[in-house]
């Protein structure tokens, strides 16, 4: 017959929980840095559909 589990301790969590925040500031940290390059226009390994004047007047 099958038991119950042992209930994970709040330590065991919280270090769960910290890799998990550690992880997602590190990609916020790379996306809001690429967002800066692109708007200042330093970027160079990003590619991205730029609109030209004459396909805006073609619109």
């Amino acid at each position: 017959m099958a038991q119950p589990k042992k209930k994970t301790s709040n330590a065991k969590r919280d270090q769960r929980r910290a890799t998990w925040r550690r992880k997602v500031a590190v990609q916020a940290e790379k996306a809001l840095a690429l967002g800066k390059s692109i708007l200042s226009g330093n970027n160079t390994g990003f590619y991205y559909p730029q609109v030209t004047e004459e396909e805006e007047t073609e619109e």
